[in-house]
């Protein structure tokens, strides 16, 4: 009989909370999921928030901070600190809306692709390689004049534009996962390729979606602020950041107040996803060098 009293028991995988606390230990990855809960919190409950109607003119254009209006109101007079909720609001909602959109069909796409391979891989690559040889600002401006630039026609311009690079981070990930042993012996049972994507491959990609969702959610942000600075994005009365930037240019020397908020706004977003995004992926083990 074996002498079991030099076995060494067999490490056990870290369980998800244990990942989650080592991650939340990091400064940066605390602060920066403390910085994104402030901005969901203010995006869920701005109509609640919020002291005045976003568009309605509630004052003398252009009124300094005071105890009425905690961040002074616009050039028409319309509170400033209801405009800076709701543009987030906005923002966040049509980020996440067509950022879901797109990698939902992106990670379908890209498990079809990675798995099935062949005629369909080569397919599917080939008319993806073509659209992203467009420039993103060209497309976006093509798409913006054939569907407007209503908040609702946004989302489906969002989930266009950002569904193409989440086929190739989902494929290359697919094609790995489609060697392995777990796989294999699905295939040796005669599951069908479409229970075998679903049941196997699907929920070995949920860190990676999590990971592309958060990483794509901040990039589209920053991307509608870019379009509405430039004209191409939304317009008014609707509020956002990007908007808001652009016309504070004209009373910037003046008012930078004007400048600074939806600017320090837009940037402590953008900065805490990627602190977070970073922790988080360090402690499940996903690396976004790819994304």
């Amino acid at each position: 009989m074996p002498d079991t009293s030099t076995l060494h028991p067999v490490a056990q995988p870290r369980p998800p909370s244990s990942k989650l606390r080592r991650a939340l230990g990091e400064p940066a990855t605390l602060i920066g999921a403390i910085v994104v809960a402030i901005h969901l919190f203010l995006a869920i409950f701005s109509p609640l928030i919020a002291p005045h109607d976003s568009s309605a003119l509630v004052g003398t254009p252009l009124a300094p901070p005071s105890a009425e209006f905690w961040m002074g109101t616009d050039q028409i007079g319309r509170d400033y600190f209801s405009r800076i909720i709701e543009g987030g609001r906005i923002a966040l909602l049509v980020s996440f809306c067509g950022v879901a959109i797109a990698v939902a069909i992106g990670t379908f796409l890209g498990m079809v692709a990675g798995y099935v391979g062949g005629r369909i891989d080569e397919a599917i690559m080939r008319f993806i390689d073509a659209v992203m040889a467009i420039p993103d600002i060209i497309l976006i401006a093509i798409l913006t004049l054939a569907l407007g630039k209503d908040v609702v026609m946004l989302i489906p311009i969002v989930a266009v534009v950002y569904t193409w690079g989440v086929v190739r981070v989902m494929r290359a990930k697919t094609v790995s996962l489609s060697t392995l042993d777990f796989v294999r012996a699905a295939e040796l049972r005669g599951e069908n390729r479409l229970s075998i994507m679903l049941r196997e491959i699907l929920p070995n990609l949920t860190g990676l979606i999590g990971v592309e969702l958060a990483v794509r959610i901040s990039s589209a942000v920053l991307r509608i602020s870019a379009l509405s600075f430039l004209g191409l994005g939304i317009s008014q009365p609707t509020p956002d950041w990007g908007l808001m930037v652009q016309e504070a240019m004209g009373v910037v020397y003046t008012d930078p107040w004007f400048l600074l908020l939806p600017a320090i706004m837009l940037s402590s977003l953008i900065l805490g996803v990627n602190f977070m995004v970073d922790g988080f992926s360090r402690a499940f083990g996903i690396s976004t060098a790819e994304l």
